[in-house]
């Protein structure tokens, strides 16, 4: 037998228990009138700042379920987000019922119908439920969707995924989506709340976002909806913040190449710029060999020929085993047009490799020498956002870039979405050469022009005419 047995149930007093024979003890509790109940008051964190954040409202919320809005804003100049995807991950088995804005990648309910949410909610039709991973990813919808009276009509919703700097359009600066969130006991408290953890989001050819946990802040407060001058608040808030982080080498997604009109030879990007892939019977480490200029014309695979033509007429040497391609959905060249003593121009191209066409581009790039002599840029808008930045945007008509094609006729390289009709640029930092063109038609390792030090926060870049 134990030696006492309380009630650890709050506002009860218990006397000592009383035993009857070997087997049997009991105790009466009656409530305490002079208990006072104590209040639990939530620690609140200050809102930071960051890259981009998400802010996790529950704006209702039930015993077994909650409705959850969530809201990604972009605060950084140069950061974008095209075709995002956003991942978390539950730590209390909740599955998410239905969705409003967005979408869920995977639609399996197997993972609830066989677990715990199906032992539970026994006559809950799961074929009906939007997902019951424990780490979903979640998509934006597409335009045609806005207006969809069961999965859109929301505001800054339905995208496509795409997500602006406030510098560029500050409309387009928002996503938001809601979500019904079913719970598991012992959760079954409508006060019971708990965002997911582990927040990753990830861009076709975006930045990399490094993301925290997620801080409880102060309710988020919404003005009513039918104009009167009040404000209501969530039920409870989340914050979590991201940071852009820089890739690591051979983790980035785009890159530059380096020509000059005093140089025939074009230095093309990085070998394994974007990484490589396993057991290639390539080099990752050599250089890559230098271009005529009509070869980055064509992809990758179809640059041998030129390159050992060109090797041979130069009396280059040819590495053995010959360098890996960059493997850059995105690539850049940097063509310096003119130097004259009282300064230069260059022309910039970039090429869309991929299958993916981009629409709305921009571009930054960081200069630090040159920067208090820029003077004009032609064929798109070009303004100055800090002390070394220069940011560029498309006019209209001149927005978007087409993905990679195939050539006029059969067997002919496939050729890459370019200037000739429209532009898009992304916030991914791109890989750069380790060597540029000098004259006399040698080259040396470093970036420094005589005029210019070139170090990228380039996003994508594509000019028809010159930069002064």
């Amino acid at each position: 037998m134990p030696k006492d047995i309380k009630l650890v149930n709050d506002g009860f007093k218990c006397p000592k228990a009383t035993r009857k024979g070997k087997t049997y003890m009991q105790v009466c509790c009656k409530k305490d009138p002079k208990y006072k109940v104590k209040v639990k008051k939530t620690k609140f964190f200050t809102r930071r700042y960051g890259d981009l954040s998400f802010t996790y409202d529950v704006l209702q919320a039930y015993g077994n379920n909650y409705l959850a809005q969530v809201t990604i804003d972009n605060t950084n100049k140069l950061g974008r987000l095209d075709h995002w995807n956003l991942t978390w991950e539950w730590m209390n088995g909740e599955f998410i019922y239905s969705m409003r804005g967005a979408y869920t990648r995977s639609r399996n309910y197997a993972n609830c119908l066989y677990g715990p949410a199906g032992k539970y909610y026994a006559d809950l039709d799961f074929s009906e439920v939007m997902s019951c991973d424990k780490k979903p990813v979640i998509s934006d919808l597409p335009k045609e969707r806005a207006n969809d009276s069961k999965v859109g009509k929301l505001p800054y919703c339905c995208r496509n995924g795409s997500l602006l700097p406030a510098y560029m359009d500050e409309s387009r600066a928002r996503s938001i989506f809601q979500m019904q969130v079913y719970k598991l006991p012992p959760n079954m408290n409508r006060t019971a709340l708990e965002p997911p953890q582990h927040w990753k989001i990830e861009g076709v050819v975006n930045p990399h976002y490094k993301c925290g946990a997620p801080i409880r802040v102060d309710p988020t407060e919404f003005p009513d909806s039918s104009g009167l001058q009040s404000y209501s608040t969530a039920i409870a808030s989340w914050q979590v913040v991201c940071n852009i982080a820089r890739p690591k080498a051979q983790q980035t997604r785009c890159c530059v190449s380096f020509s000059a009109y005093y140089n025939e030879s074009v230095i093309p990007c990085n070998t394994c710029a974007c990484g490589c892939e396993d057991n290639t019977r390539c080099s990752e480490k050599a250089n890559s060999m230098l271009l005529p200029a009509e070869a980055l014309l064509v992809p990758f695979e179809n640059r041998t020929a030129k390159a050992l033509a060109w090797a041979h007429m130069k009396k280059f040497k040819v590495p053995n085993p010959r360098p890996c391609p960059d493997n850059c959905p995105v690539s850049i060249n940097w063509h310096i047009n003119a130097d004259y003593k009282s300064g230069w121009t260059a022309r910039i191209t970039l090429f869309n490799w991929d299958s993916t066409p981009f629409e709305d581009w921009f571009a930054a790039i960081q200069m630090g020498k040159a920067f208090p002599g820029y003077e004009n840029v032609y064929s798109f808008n070009g303004s100055k956002i800090d002390n070394k930045t220069i940011f560029f945007q498309g006019l209209p008509g001149l927005n978007f870039l087409v993905a990679e094609v195939n050539g006029t006729r059969k067997g002919d390289p496939r050729v890459p979405g370019k200037q000739q009709s429209k532009v898009f640029f992304n916030g991914e930092e791109c890989a750069l050469p380790t060597r540029i063109p000098i004259k006399g038609g040698a080259h040396k390792l470093g970036f420094k022009f005589s005029t210019i030090i070139f170090s990228a926060i380039l996003a994508f870049l594509l000019v028809k005419d010159h930069l002064h």
